[in-house]
C-alpha cells in the first residue's frame, strides 16, 4: 500500500526561509511607495455660481488638454467629462532611466434648479479651468458644447 502525503508550495517554502535570499515571492513586500509617486484619476472640482438669469460654473481640469474636455447640456442636467494624457520620461547619459505613461478620465455631471437655454450657452477652457455660462430657460433639450 502506497503513502500519500500532501505537500504545501507555501510552507514548504517558508520552512527553508532565508530572509537574506534573493527570493521573488517577497519582492516588494515591505516596500510601500513614497507620498506622491502614485498618480490617481483627476477629479473634476466645480464652483457654481447662480443669479437672475443665469449659471456659471468654474471647473478645474488640470492637465486636460481642450480638445478631451466634453460638455453636455440636457435640460437641467450638465455632464462634463474628460480625459488626461500624461507621459513623463526621465534621461542620464542619453539612457532612459524611468518612463511613466498615465491616462485616465474624469467625469463629473450635477443637476440645476432651472433648465439651461443651450442655444445661449458658451464655454470657456484656459489653464486647467474650465468656465460655463449657462443661461436659464423653460424647456428641454440637449446639445453638446464646443469649447473656446
Amino acid at each position: 500500500m502506497a503513502n500519500i502525503s500532501l505537500r504545501d508550495p507555501f510552507f514548504s517554502r517558508l520552512s527553508r526561509f532565508d530572509p537574506f535570499a534573493d527570493d521573488d515571492w517577497l519582492k516588494g513586500f515591505w516596500v510601500r511607495p513614497i507620498a506622491g509617486e502614485t498618480e490617481t484619476a483627476p477629479q473634476i472640482k466645480i464652483d457654481l455660481t447662480e443669479n437672475a438669469t443665469a449659471y456659471t460654473v468654474r471647473a478645474e481640469i488640470p492637465g486636460a488638454k481642450k480638445e478631451d474636455i466634453k460638455v453636455e447640456i440636457e435640460g437641467n442636467r450638465v455632464s462634463i467629462s474628460a480625459e488626461v494624457k500624461r507621459e513623463k520620461e526621465e534621461k542620464k547619459d542619453d539612457k532612459v532611466i524611468r518612463r511613466e505613461c498615465y491616462q485616465g478620465a474624469s467625469y463629473r455631471s450635477f443637476t440645476l434648479d432651472s433648465d439651461v437655454d443651450d442655444t445661449k450657452a458658451q464655454a470657456k477652457y484656459d489653464n486647467g479651468v474650465l468656465e460655463l455660462t449657462l443661461p436659464k430657460r423653460n424647456g428641454g433639450g440637449s446639445k453638446q458644447l464646443q469649447i473656446n
